[in-house]
């Protein structure tokens, strides 16, 4: 009989590594990126803790040489994810009932396995698979241990909020998972939330069906596969790559979807929320919607701003990861003042940024994940009413090494105007010195350029400011 009482300290964010020349984690990162590009990986479905193989499959390539081929994908169909359905409900009983110290268990070791001997296992598909450099995929994995951590962590702090109670009477309350499974769909932009979005359900006693994404496939089999060895029982989470047309009408109709956990495109969110709304009838319970939509996210630059530091913002905003981040900067408002300085700065730094292959390690841009995204941002034009805009970016890389792709080549500063590197200034008035009612109609200038160009939602965005902060909290107060 287990009668302690169990705590989890509050843990800390995991430290970045620095992979310099002549470190033993650069050597060993290396070495496993040259075993990840010399092999190709068989990724089968995993389904109720076995190996599903299917006809179909698909394969995963290297975004930057997209001829490459690192792993080959089976794709769930409808028997497949009808059984994950059933192998997740099986499993839902005795995890359930399972002491949240012993699930916890299996998430702590694995968060150890990532910041240790795993790591560099996670961050070689992570650089290969999705094109990151290797400070993107550091950073990346660091998160998904942090996920894990303090995912745990938090639920320990849930579980000890307790109702009050008055004399002669003990209140008392125990946390239930949900009444059904949990359908997962993750991202290709980040490892650590296509981990997370399974997994954190899964903490709290909950099971899980999990479509990844298929540009995304190889690092997050390596994590379901990391799981699976630190003990998470069968059926808890099931790994299902499929057609997001097939999630929809075999998992996310199924009378016993209790939650949807997701991160992606605003109309694939509202779809699935029209969809469980017009059919709320059908559902055992109401299901809980958690998702995580792309935003515009722009700079608004004041007077005061220092130059060198805004500039630096407004580059690395823009260009990390290829401008694919859902906290990607879009845009910039900068006063007319300040923006001859911005500007040769921008050019100077932008001209310097480096693209090219993810295995050098000086690499600072690498290629957009696949074709459909690189010809949605080709295509993009981005125009607004007296403003003016500038790309910042010199090319949009699709396949550098071997570039056979002539309807999507290169493209030169001149060339190319991208949504991801559109730099937009008011045009009609300098900020500096104006009275607070040009400011507030130059701020409402830049809500309704980013909803014309598309966006539904403004992820909250950054402000620029030297030593005036008043300036910063009337900007956050208008928007």
């Amino acid at each position: 009989m287990s009668n302690a009482y169990f705590t989890i300290a509050k843990p800390a964010n995991d430290p970045f590594l620095g992979y310099l020349p002549g470190s033993p984690e650069r050597a060993a990162l290396k070495e496993e990126l040259a075993r990840q590009a010399s092999e190709v990986v068989k990724i089968p479905l995993i389904i109720g803790g076995k190996e599903v193989w299917t006809d179909e499959t698909i394969p995963v390539t290297m975004p930057h040489d997209h001829q490459h081929v690192i792993a080959q994908c089976c794709m769930a169909g409808e028997k497949e994810l009808k059984a994950a359905v059933d192998a997740a409900l099986a499993a839902r009983d005795a995890w359930e009932a399972m002491p949240w110290e012993h699930r916890s268990a299996i998430f702590l070791k694995a968060a150890d396995m990532i910041t240790g001997p795993y790591r560099k296992v996670l961050n070689a598909s992570t650089m290969l698979g999705q094109s990151k450099t290797v400070f993107q995929a550091e950073i990346d994995i660091a998160e998904l241990a942090d996920f894990l951590r303090f995912g745990v962590w938090e639920a320990q702090e849930i579980f000890k909020k307790q109702p009050e109670s008055v004399d002669g009477i003990w209140n008392r309350q125990d946390y239930r998972p949900l009444d059904g499974f949990i359908c997962a769909v993750s991202p290709f932009n980040f490892t650590s939330i296509g981990g997370n979005l399974p997994t954190a359900p899964a903490i709290m006693g909950n099971v899980s069906v999990w479509k990844p994404s298929r540009t995304a496939a190889l690092s997050n089999y390596y994590y379901m596969k990391l799981l699976q060895w630190c003990g998470l029982p069968a059926g808890v989470i099931n790994f299902v790559p499929c057609a997001g047309s097939d999630i929809s009408r075999y998992v996310i109709s199924h009378p016993k979807m209790a939650g949807f956990h997701f991160t992606g495109s605003t109309a694939v969110f509202q779809s699935v929320w029209k969809q469980v709304g017009e059919n709320i009838a059908s559902y055992a319970n109401y299901p809980r919607l958690v998702g995580e939509t792309g935003g515009k996210d722009f700079i608004f630059a004041h007077p005061t701003a220092d130059i060198a530091p805004l500039a630096a913002a407004i580059i690395r905003g823009s260009f990390e990861f290829q401008g694919q981040k859902c906290s990607a900067c879009s845009r910039a408002f900068v006063p007319a003042s300040i923006w001859p300085e911005v500007e040769k700065l921008l050019k100077k730094h932008t001209a310097a940024l480096k693209v090219g292959d993810v295995q050098e390690f000086d690499t600072f841009m690498a290629a957009v994940i696949d074709k459909d995204r690189a010809s949605s941002l080709l295509a993009r034009d981005v125009k607004a009413d007296q403003l003016i805009i500038l790309t910042a970016v010199d090319r949009v890389c699709v396949n550098f090494n071997k570039p056979d792709q002539q309807e999507l080549p290169s493209m030169t500063l001149a060339e190319a105007e991208a949504d991801i590197s559109a730099m937009l200034r008011d045009a009609s008035a300098t900020l500096e010195g104006d009275p607070d009612a040009l400011r507030l109609r130059t701020m409402h200038l830049a809500y309704e350029s980013v909803k014309q160009s598309g966006g539904t939602l403004v992820i909250p965005s950054a402000f620029s400011e030297g030593f005036v902060p008043e300036a910063g909290k009337k900007a956050g107060k208008t928007l």
